[in-house]
Parts: C-alpha cells; sequence; structure tokens
C-alpha cells in the first residue's frame, strides 16, 4: 500500500510542501492528489473523511490525518511504522530488470515505438519470436536516469537476459 497526500502542491498552500518534506525525509511511498484541480473530489473528500482542510494523508485508504498530525507522529517516531516506505531504486531496477526472462526498456512499449531506435529493435525482437516484455522509460524519470548509471550503458533501449545486460540496438543488431 502506498501513503497518498491529497493536496495542491505549488506554490499554496505551504502545509502541503511541508507534508511533502516529511514524507520524502521518511522514504515514505507516496503519490499526491491536486485538489484544485477537482472541486468535486475537493469538497466531497472534506466530507467523506470528516477533515475539513488540506493536505489530508491516507494510508491504505484510511485517513491518518493533516500536517499537524503527521508532524506528531514524525517526533514520536510512529510516522515510520504507520507508512510505507519506498522501495530502494537499486532494489527496484534489479526487480524490474528480472521481471520477465527477457526485459527491454525502452521509448514506448511493444505496440507503440516512440522513437526510431526503439521501433528498430521491436521489429526485430518481433521477427526472432522470443517473448519479452517492455518498460516504457519515458513514464518514469527515476528509472530512466538511474538505469543509465546502474548498467553503465548511457543510452536507450536496453536489451536484458535473465536479469544481464546485452545491450543496445547496435549490439542486438
Amino acid at each position: 500500500s502506498r501513503a497518498v497526500v491529497k493536496s495542491h502542491l505549488i506554490p499554496f498552500p505551504g502545509f502541503s510542501k511541508q507534508m511533502v518534506e516529511i514524507l520524502s525525509k521518511h522514504s515514505v511511498a507516496f503519490s499526491t492528489f491536486d485538489v484544485f484541480c477537482d472541486e468535486e473530489v475537493r469538497q466531497g473528500l472534506k466530507t467523506f473523511s470528516n477533515w475539513p482542510t488540506y493536505p489530508q494523508l491516507y494510508v491504505a485508504g484510511e485517513l491518518i490525518g493533516g500536517l499537524d498530525i503527521i508532524k506528531e507522529l514524525e517526533a514520536s517516531g510512529e510516522l515510520d511504522t504507520i507508512c510505507p516506505k519506498a522501495q530502494k531504486l537499486e532494489d527496484r531496477l534489479k526487480s524490474l530488470i528480472n521481471k520477465a526472462p527477457v526485459m527491454l526498456f525502452m521509448k514506448g512499449n511493444k505496440q507503440m515505438a516512440k522513437c526510431g531506435f526503439s521501433k528498430q529493435i521491436i521489429e526485430i525482437m518481433n521477427n526472432t519470436g522470443v517473448e519479452y516484455e517492455t518498460f516504457d522509460i519515458l513514464e518514469d524519470e527515476e528509472v530512466r536516469q538511474g538505469l543509465k548509471s546502474f548498467s553503465n550503458w548511457p543510452t536507450y533501449p536496453q536489451l536484458y537476459v535473465k536479469g544481464d545486460l546485452v545491450g543496445g540496438l547496435d549490439i542486438v543488431k
């Protein structure tokens, strides 16, 4: 489960920024929702939660509270036991690389490549008949940048077989 911060982040109000800073400092896995982009959700959540202000922190669908509660939980040390931790990037990359026996990290996916190099490698892979999975690096900047360092391979696409880097388009060709 992930913690969800329901708030407007930048530039107003400062309470949301403080909440995000606290959660980030504690390596909490969280996502946010901008309540200013949906007035129905903004007002409905106040009624649903019986909590009149934002930000609101939910863990596993349950309201934990607002900024004051989060600060109290942080001070008591309870925040670390309540909130799910973000997976370390290296562990996440290892998990993604091993998601399938053959993993292709590319711009786009099997159905629609979003660059010429990715399109070429997809054509090659499809012609081999090898089963493979893809990961769209354009959807996750942390993975996009982190995998370059992790693999010591600066470009995409990157093909992995059983967790080991094979290489990019030139190598696959």
